[in-house]
């Protein structure tokens, strides 16, 4: 009884600091839980543990207590849940920190962490045509398109949070994409970290609220896409990553009418100054952590194929 009890335990502290890395993962635009779960074993355990939340709501409203709890994996959610929550509260202070004091390198680091990611998504899909092709060209004109007429600032009302919390959490199932970076492109990825650091706790319940209705009722909608169209809703998905990269882009210059922000202007650096030198190679470091997780799922994926 003592041995089980001490493998439970441990195999609950190394769910938390899975769900850990996967929340500092999570908070960082470019590197996906997703994909982190999936080279720490447990994406699939995810995946159920995510479609087992409709079914134990159905017996908790039956009143069959015993039953829900019993086929629900509370504890792995609990413990994956506490180590993202932990991450999350952690990192955020830092981040809202860096992104006021050294915009531009922050940015320089995220628009690498994402050219990475695409590189590391584009292989999901499972045979390129030109369907696929026509698929990720019109959603990288769209995304591009829509970055660029965005509003300076987006509603900072709480339905948006409610709305951007349902969006950003459908990231954490795909390997490859980043609710941080959803964030960024719902130009909500600031705010929320400044609403964390000032622990605003109505904006921080109605996004966490969103998250919750968005992972279950999202999810399903996008394994079901995944399922019966892989190949399109992948080649989708690169699209809008490709066309938001003009969100990251570390050098731009404000554009106003009548003195009111409307929108910024994607320039080139003048000179290669010292700023600009750091920006590149942040860039670079961005672009080789990508990779480094990805070939280390590769090889966790090799060696669990059977010769």
């Amino acid at each position: 009884m003592s041995e089980n009890l001490i493998s439970n335990w441990r195999r609950h502290i190394a769910v938390f600091f899975s769900g850990f890395l996967m929340g500092t993962a999570d908070v960082i635009p470019g590197v996906s839980g997703g994909t982190v779960a999936f080279v720490l074993g447990i994406y699939e355990e995810l995946i159920d543990a995510i479609r087992a939340v409709v079914p134990f709501l159905r017996r908790l409203a039956s009143l069959r207590w015993g039953e829900a709890f019993g086929a629900f994996p509370w504890r792995f959610l609990l413990a994956l849940g506490t180590g993202i929550g932990t991450a999350v509260l952690s990192m955020a202070r830092f981040l809202h920190w860096a992104l006021e004091v050294y915009p531009v390198y922050v940015y320089a680091l995220f628009f690498g962490l994402i050219v990475a990611s695409l590189f590391v998504v584009r292989t999901r899909v499972r045979q390129w045509s030109l369907p696929t092709l026509l698929v990720t060209a019109l959603f990288t004109v769209g995304a591009y398109l829509l970055v660029g007429v965005r509003p300076a600032q987006t509603p900072e009302a709480l339905w948006f949070i409610f709305l951007s919390g349902m969006l950003a959490i459908c990231a954490m199932i795909l390997p490859g994409i980043s609710g941080a970076f959803i964030l960024v492109l719902l130009g909500k990825y600031h705010y929320l970290l400044g609403a964390l650091v000032r622990m605003e706790v109505v904006t921080v319940l109605v996004f966490i609220a969103g998250a919750a209705v968005g992972i279950v009722s999202f999810a399903n909608i996008l394994r079901w896409l995944l399922n019966r169209y892989h190949d399109l809703t992948v080649a989708a998905l690169i699209g809008v990553m490709l066309g938001a990269l003009r969100e990251l882009w570390p050098w731009k210059r404000a554009r106003t009418v009548d003195d009111i922000p409307v929108e910024a202007v994607d320039v080139l650096p003048a000179a290669l100054t010292g700023e600009v030198a750091i920006a590149l190679g942040l860039m670079l470091l961005g672009f080789g952590a990508v990779m480094m997780i990805e070939r280390a799922a590769e090889r966790l994926r090799r060696g669990r194929t059977p010769n």
